[in-house]
């Protein structure tokens, strides 16, 4: 019988610009308050995954040389703003093949050291060559949209002013403010529809999670939190015409994950979902089956998917507020979602949450939906 994966343990830094500080130091922040939230000492842990896309190569290793946590199989996974999701389905594998008890993810990016700007592209792709970098994306997704579902400018505003709710409620997000929809509207615009706050931040930041066997958990005394499905898939290559409005991807990976867990989006209380623009929020509602197609605007509306409603998304304040630095946002929805289960989320706290959903997809790759897609489900 394969071997079920639990969460015992999370921690994470604030995100912010932390250009002063070095990398190793971030992480070793995240990692010790995972060991600590897991009562794990720093020998027990079998094996390391770290999850990064930009700051560097051997993160892992950089990162616990100076912990005594050497000598075991250290493994580092790019993989665009599914890094860290990947780095966790990874460690999760470890489990249930039995190859590891106790294993440590770690999620990382400094983007501060790029210097601002859009996400650097790979020179040789066709797309970001004709202009084609991730806001000029989310904007024709946007123009796609509103055409399509009759939103309006204001709904994708309305995404900001909530994720800035919840946000200023979280300590660990990059912005602790309250935002208005006028003020979203009014500010710098990006790509036409995208004003500068639909989209979301560069940062730095860390996040960890323990993951071990089940009979370890019960060991170990911490609530567990079960890891249901983790699911990750890659876009497919697809030349003409393409639909700005649905992403394939997504829905591709998120039926994987609800058949692996036997759990529908009927069942999921919460969702943190890769919000990096405002857009990408309404999309991906219909695209997790938060709602039916089409829905998007009217799930909105309705006040579902704020801290207090039926289908509370990102109470963490998502990638538009908490922010996103790539590596690390994956473990962080897995952080915000393991202290939900727990009911340890303060005033930010979704009630009697016991199924959330975590899924995080980038890359920009030409031909394809995104490069990658991970989506988990995690139970208490």
């Amino acid at each position: 019988m394969t071997v079920q994966p639990f969460v015992v343990g999370v921690g994470m830094t604030p995100f912010g610009r932390m250009r002063e500080r070095s990398f190793e130091s971030i992480g070793q922040e995240a990692v010790l308050k995972a060991l600590k939230d897991a009562g794990v000492e720093r020998a027990q842990v079998d094996e390391i995954f770290c999850g990064s896309a930009l700051t560097g190569r051997s993160m892992g290793q950089r990162v616990v040389r100076d912990l005594g946590m050497t000598g075991v199989p250290i493994t580092n996974v790019e993989n665009a703003c599914s890094s860290g999701s990947t780095a966790l389905r990874e460690a999760c594998t470890a489990i249930a093949a039995g190859r590891a008890q106790t294993v440590l993810v770690l999620g990382i990016d400094q983007l501060t050291r790029l210097g601002g700007g859009t996400i650097p592209q790979v020179e040789t792709d066709l797309d970001p060559n004709l202009g084609m970098v991730m806001p000029a994306v989310y904007a024709m997704r946007a123009r796609r949209y509103l055409s399509e579902r009759g939103a309006t400018s204001e709904h994708l505003a309305r995404v900001a002013v909530k994720a800035h709710e919840a946000g200023r409620l979280n300590p660990y997000a990059q912005y602790r403010n309250e935002i208005t929809v006028e003020e979203v509207l009014a500010s710098r615009m990006v790509a036409d529809p995208l004003t500068l706050l639909m989209c979301c931040p560069t940062g730095d930041g860390a996040a960890a999670a323990v993951v071990t066997t089940q009979a370890r958990a019960r060991e170990l005394g911490r609530q567990p939190i079960r890891v249901a499905a983790t699911a990750l898939q890659s876009g497919v290559y697809k030349t003409g015409y393409r639909d700005m409005v649905q992403s394939e991807l997504t829905m591709r990976t998120a039926k994987i994950a609800y058949e692996s867990a036997g759990i529908g989006p009927e069942d999921v209380d919460l969702a943190e979902i890769h919000d990096a623009f405002a857009i990408a929020e309404l999309v991906y509602y219909e695209a997790l089956g938060l709602c039916e197609s089409g829905g998007g605007p009217a799930l909105l509306d309705s006040g579902a998917t704020r801290i207090g409603g039926s289908k509370c998304v990102n109470p963490s304040g998502g990638l538009l507020c908490r922010g996103h630095p790539v590596g690390a946002t994956g473990i962080a929805q897995v952080c915000e979602a393991v202290w939900q289960l727990r009911g340890e989320a303060g005033a930010r706290q979704v009630r009697g949450a016991r199924v959330a959903l975590t899924h995080c997809t980038g890359g920009g790759v030409a031909g394809l939906d995104h490069g990658s897609c991970a989506v988990n489900l995690l139970v208490a």
